[in-house]
């Protein structure tokens, strides 16, 4: 699979895992939306407080895994999964904030890029595992 079909996948996918590890050594996942936001180039953004455990765990640890699962495929098939490993950065420039943000966010963030205290996450992809039906594999990037 291309990262191109790979985009189209994730296009119908809103909610990924987001796994981070704490300060102490644990896991800890939580659900987290693209927004719609998924012209997939090997990039993920989200949004969040920065005064989240999620913040927290990303300044000390930027690994990130991304668990995704789409739909049961066509005549009942066998739905997508993909996981996405990677790392982030925490990006607090509301020019920024400006090019990934949809109204869907403003139900969690009614100020808009302005929410005080407001970060993006991005997480760059460093391996893509996949597993679609039959089909199977990896991309690194």
């Amino acid at each position: 699979m291309s990262l191109h079909d790979l985009s189209k996948k994730m296009a119908k996918m809103d909610f990924a895992m987001m796994a981070t590890r704490s300060a102490d050594g644990t896991l800890t996942a939580r659900p987290m939306s693209n927004n719609g936001d998924v012209e997939y180039d090997g990039d993920s953004y989200f949004f969040a407080d920065g005064n989240s455990r999620k913040i927290a765990d990303l300044r000390s640890d930027p690994h990130v895994t991304l668990n995704y699962t789409g739909a049961v495929g066509m005549l009942g098939g066998l739905p997508t999964f993909i996981a996405i490993e990677g790392s982030s950065d925490l990006i607090q420039n509301k020019a920024a904030f400006a090019e990934h943000w949809t109204k869907d966010l403003d139900r969690y963030f009614p100020d808009g890029i302005q929410t005080p205290g407001l970060v993006m996450i991005r997480v760059a992809a460093e391996t893509i595992r996949y597993w679609d039906g039959s089909d199977e594999g990896d991309i690194k990037l």
